[in-house]
């Protein structure tokens, strides 16, 4: 089968409510009273184990990712800017066109001041009236130019953001009907092959001493327990001082 599946960072927060699930379970709840676990404890020791656990549930999980793998396979990703991309933005003079939709507007106006302006000085010096109207008409005619421009330039930008957002706005694949339930399988099959025996056993191991430890020693949970002040061994009484040697033959 290969060596298992390592969990994206998307999926990583599907984990966490799976192992949230198992521990708010009545049946776990019941075992961490009775051990006297705290949960939170638990939780981390379930999030540590992402590698022991996801195994009993890769099988369900290469075919979850498989599954949205070929749902996003026709949507750009997200992180590629639509410039670089397929699409009406790599149509021969699509770049032109856009270039001369956003310079049009503007050298149409300068054109439009700098007509009207002399035009207009010469009509004020009375001189050249027939040249001073050519260049008042050609100045106005400018201006509509320019506005009109403006306008077409606005609105094909705005047909081009509604495009993008409407491209971006795609059903997201994990909403898809084949790809949810593959989802909700996988999560089945690691909650009850995966996390949960891993809970279990991390319980029993809280709850049952070792016996090298000694009783009260076998929990992973909580420190070692050291002997109090009063600790008596060979050669010492409890009260710190040394004990009577019992007595042997006498010294000749």
């Amino acid at each position: 089968m290969g060596r298992p599946s390592r969990l994206g960072d998307e999926d990583r927060s599907d984990y966490g409510r799976a192992l949230d699930e198992v521990i708010a379970s009545p049946e776990m709840q019941r075992l961490l009273e009775r051990s006297g676990v705290p949960g939170g404890r638990l939780r981390v020791r379930g999030l540590a184990a992402v590698a022991r656990t996801t195994p009993a549930a890769d099988a369900e999980y290469r075919r979850y990712a498989a599954l949205r793998r070929r749902a996003r396979g026709g949507r750009q990703d997200p992180g590629v800017s639509a410039l670089s991309g397929p699409g009406d933005q790599e149509r021969p003079g699509a770049g032109v066109l856009a270039v001369l939709g956003v310079l049009t507007p503007v050298l149409a106006a300068v054109a439009a001041a700098v007509f009207l302006l002399l035009g207009y000085g010469l009509r004020l010096a009375e001189a050249l009236p027939a040249l001073a109207g050519t260049l008042v008409g050609v100045g106005w005619f400018s201006l509509v130019v320019a506005a009109v421009t403006a306008l077409v330039s606005v609105v094909a930008l705005y047909r081009t953001a509604a495009k993008q957002s409407a491209d971006g706005a795609v059903a997201v694949p994990d909403r898809f009907p084949a790809v949810e339930d593959a989802r909700e399988t996988w999560l089945a099959a690691l909650r009850d092959r995966g996390i949960r025996p891993f809970l279990l056993q991390e319980l029993a191991g809280a709850a049952t001493p070792t016996p090298e430890a000694g009783e009260g020693h076998g929990s992973r949970f909580s420190s070692p327990a050291f002997a109090g002040p009063d600790f008596s061994g060979p050669g010492f009484d409890g009260s710190g001082g040394t004990a009577p040697r019992p007595p042997g033959p006498a010294s000749p």
